[in-house]
Parts: structure tokens; C-alpha cells; sequence
């Protein structure tokens, strides 16, 4: 594959970014040498070498969730500065039309 700028222009168009000249010629310098590294794998014997699924054998080692009541719903609102009832009350963020 070669990487020439209308390649360089079509991947700008479709990530939405812009490039000026100079960091044209670098994203193509780079996107070459990436491509250039991508085909020394190609040299390697895969023949019997399995699919890496998963980067390490271990299962799941954290703890089983468990429900528990830590907190009630009053403890959790009593130093709230403002309250409403049930709930914490807050500004708000969100502008009306």
C-alpha cells in the first residue's frame, strides 16, 4: 500500500482533521513507517502459533459483588446543603427553551 496525499486527504476528510503541508508530509512519513513495520510481520512463520484471546490465563480475581446497605437514604442527606425530600437538590445545568 502506498501512502500518497490523496490518501493523507481522504483519511483528514473521514476523521474530520485538517493538516497544512508540513504535517502532511509527516503524518505520511509516519503512516509509511508504520506500514513499513506492519509487513516485517509478514516475514514471520505463524503456521502454529494459536490465536491470542485473551494477554494472560488468570479468571477473574476480584471479589463477588455483594448488595449490602451501607448507608441510609437519610444518612446520605443529612449534610446535604439543599434537599428535597427524597432527593439532593442542585443548580440547575440545563437551560429551558
Amino acid at each position: 500500500m502506498q501512502v500518497d496525499d490523496k490518501l493523507i486527504d481522504k483519511l483528514a476528510h473521514l476523521s474530520r482533521l485538517e493538516f497544512e503541508n508540513e504535517a502532511k508530509e509527516e503524518i505520511k512519513k509516519d503512516l509509511n513507517r508504520i506500514l513499513s513495520f506492519v509487513e516485517k510481520l509478514n516475514e514471520l512463520n505463524t503456521d502454529n502459533v494459536e490465536p491470542l484471546v485473551y494477554m494472560t490465563d488468570e479468571v477473574n480475581v476480584l471479589r463477588d459483588d455483594e448488595v449490602k446497605q451501607t448507608i441510609t437514604q437519610e444518612e446520605a442527606l443529612k449534610n446535604a446543603p439543599k434537599r428535597d425530600s427524597d432527593y439532593f437538590r442542585v443548580p440547575r445545568v440545563v437551560e429551558k427553551k
